[in-house]
C-alpha cells in the first residue's frame, strides 16, 4: 500500500497546486454541460475516501455531517463556496490522507462492510480494496477537473 500513498499523496499535492492557482470564482463556476465544479470536486474525493475507508470500516470519519452532506455522491453544488471553505478543504487534503495512512499502519481497520460502487460495479470487501478504488476515483475526478479548467478557460 505504500505506492497507494504516494500517489494519493501526489495527487492531493497536485489538488492543491490547482486550489492556489484558480481564481474563487473559478472554483466556482460551473460551465454549461457539467453539473458541478472544481471545488465540488475535490470536496467529493476528500468525503468520497473518508467514508469508503473509514465508515465502511465502522469508524468515525474526520468531517462534519454537513461537509458530507455537501460533496457526497449525487449531491451537486447549491451556491458557491467561500474562500474560508476553501481553505478547509485544501488543508482536509492533506490531514486526512496523512490520518488515513497512519491508521493503516496502525492496522486499526479491523472489520468492514461490503459495498459495490455504482462507477464499476465492484464490490469493495475490505479497507485494502477500498483504498484501491479511492485510488482510482480520484484520478477519475482529476480527469473531470482538468475538464472542468479547460471549458472556464475558454
Amino acid at each position: 500500500m505504500t505506492f497507494i500513498f504516494e500517489v494519493l499523496s501526489n495527487t492531493r499535492n497536485s489538488l492543491k497546486n490547482i486550489i492556489e492557482k484558480t481564481s474563487l470564482e473559478d472554483l466556482n463556476k460551473i460551465p454549461e454541460t457539467f453539473n458541478n465544479n472544481i471545488i465540488w470536486n475535490i470536496g467529493h474525493i476528500i468525503v468520497s475516501e473518508q467514508l469508503l475507508v473509514y465508515k465502511l470500516s465502522g469508524l468515525p470519519t474526520m468531517l462534519s455531517n454537513e461537509m458530507i452532506d455537501k460533496y457526497i455522491k449525487n449531491s451537486k453544488p447549491e451556491g458557491s463556496v467561500t474562500e474560508e471553505e476553501v481553505n478547509e478543504i485544501k488543508e482536509l487534503l492533506f490531514a486526512t490522507i496523512e490520518k488515513t495512512e497512519a491508521d493503516y499502519k496502525n492496522k486499526i481497520f479491523k472489520s468492514y462492510n461490503e459495498y459495490t460502487v455504482s462507477t464499476t460495479g465492484n464490490t469493495l470487501t475490505n479497507v485494502d480494496d477500498a483504498l484501491q478504488f479511492a485510488f482510482f476515483h480520484e484520478g477519475l475526478h482529476i480527469g473531470y477537473i482538468l475538464a472542468l479548467l479547460k471549458a472556464i478557460k475558454i
